[in-house]
């Protein structure tokens, strides 16, 4: 007894020591730093264990420093607008992109974005759509090809999109793949020996120091953009793996949303590559050059664009901080689709004032869980947003991964940002924020059409919820903040 007395005063003295350690070290916002007590104190020693795989403050160990901020091959463009901001003499030549203007300002202030005009988009809801187009651009590219996914995996589509890199490789093309090391977890290294061997060139985002095990679960670059030939881009949330195609049954089909985009817009998609590629690589890495950002022969379109990217790397959370002012602009309706839904105070109550201001407000999410605490602690938000008068859809018709929200089918953005804290604070996203009313529309009636393969998800269907999933959803929502 004098054994296991002394034991656990050692835990709990080692217990108490590891929650100062935590509090006064880090200072993390206080809903983290308590959902992160209760862990230590709820599961002593194993919950510091856990701490540290999830829980350290980037910024305070500097685990890596982004050596070049400098937004290569934009630089003369983001210098002008930084002063015709500051001067109140911007041009816009769209009425709507005018009309958010200070959204505009914000994210071109705070986040280097650089609003381009002359774009031309393509909407993907479909993989096996998405993936044809881009083998079909992959195959026209006569320059280089930069692709970046935090999944890639070794299934028929992986091993196609390698081929086809390969070949173009073997021609002379450049292409570089930088993937994530951990939402590619089991990918080996040999997977792209022939690509290799034909000259192209593969490097991995934040790679584990151990073969097997990655510790570092935080800070995950979670972006997906591929750049060919400067001039065609690609974001959204579509990775590579047979079951963005459809063809695994525990998921069914799978819904997401991507874009293609021409025009200005792709120096800034460039622009944000070459930054994640520089930092994963030491010797190999990019240079300015002129090949990389073409000056458009002709005008392609008249879309509005900005590429805002957001990560721990940050003072500020950019993404998040454009939905909240989208939000906040409403004047009809706002239309959600996630497949996560943990919103933060900010943004939880952007959305009920929203509601409680007549505004519409629909959500649609997944009808399964691809990470069941995510999904309990969705429900739990998801009440809120129903009491607030808000109309929330569960998709039935396979699961759904788009990262999507329309303003008053006058404004939108896409990208690869859930609505949780990991991918507002951290991951690495990405999403492009598009100021045109043809687009929104478009995506607003994509919206529409899941509505009719959906249900509708009512208080009183939650408040029928079963003794389980009442617990599941309290445990859940009391970790949200660390989730």
């Amino acid at each position: 007894m004098n054994i296991v007395s002394i034991l656990l005063g050692f835990i709990i003295v080692l217990n108490i020591l590891f929650a100062i350690v935590m509090i006064f070290r880090e200072r993390r916002d206080a809903p983290s730093s308590w959902a992160w007590l209760l862990v230590l104190f709820f599961i002593p020693v194993l919950g510091f264990v856990l701490y540290l795989l999830f829980g350290q403050n980037l910024s305070r160990y500097h685990m890596f420093q982004w050596e070049d901020r400098k937004k290569l091959g934009i630089e003369k463009l983001l210098a002008t607008q930084l002063e015709d901001i500051r001067k109140n003499t911007f041009a816009f030549q769209s009425e709507t992109a005018k009309q958010h203007k200070q959204l505009i300002n914000m994210q071109v202030i705070n986040n280097d974005a650089v609003l381009t005009e002359d774009n031309f988009v393509d909407i993907f809801t479909d993989g096996n759509k998405k993936f044809s187009q881009l083998f079909k651009d992959i195959e026209e590219a006569t320059d280089h090809i930069h692709l970046q996914y935090y999944i890639l995996k070794n299934g028929e589509l992986g091993k196609k999109l390698v081929a086809a890199l390969t070949k173009k490789a073997a021609q002379g093309v450049k292409v570089r793949v930088l993937y994530d090391d951990l939402g590619s977890r089991g990918l080996r290294k040999s997977f792209f020996k022939e690509l290799r061997a034909a000259e192209g060139e593969v490097e991995v985002f934040f790679p584990s120091k151990l073969r097997w095990i990655n510790l570092r679960l935080n800070y995950r670059n979670h972006r997906k953009l591929v750049i060919i030939d400067g001039k065609t881009g690609y974001v959204g949330g579509f990775n590579v793996g047979d079951e963005y195609l459809g063809l695994d049954p525990s998921f069914g089909y799978w819904r997401d949303t991507h874009l293609r985009i021409q025009g200005t817009a792709v120096h800034a998609i460039q622009a944000r590559f070459i930054l994640d590629w520089n930092q994963a690589t030491e010797k190999r890495t990019i240079a300015y050059s002129q090949v990389l950002f073409p000056e458009p022969v002709t005008l392609v379109g008249n879309s509005s664009l900005q590429i805002v990217t957001s990560g721990p790397d940050s003072e500020w959370e950019q993404i998040k901080n454009g939905y909240i002012k989208m939000i906040s602009t409403a004047k009809k309706s706002v239309y959600i689709q996630t497949p996560y839904f943990i919103p933060d105070a900010s943004l939880l109550d952007a959305l009920k004032i929203a509601c409680l201001s007549g505004i519409e407000v629909q959500l649609m999410i997944p009808n399964k869980p691809d990470h069941p605490f995510v999904y309990w602690a969705t429900l739990s938000y998801v009440a809120e947003l129903l009491n607030s008068g808000a109309k929330v859809y569960i998709y039935d018709n396979g699961f759904i991964h788009a990262k999507m929200i329309v303003v008053d089918n006058e404004i939108a953005s896409v990208g690869t940002a859930n609505i949780d804290v990991r991918s507002f604070k951290l991951n690495f996203e990405v999403n492009a924020f598009i100021y045109d009313e043809d687009l929104a529309r478009k995506l607003s009636e994509e919206f529409q059409q899941d509505v009719l393969q959906s249900r509708e998800y009512t208080l009183e269907a939650y408040h029928q919820r079963s003794k389980a999933i009442r617990f599941k959803e309290s445990v859940s929502r009391l970790l949200s903040p660390i989730l």
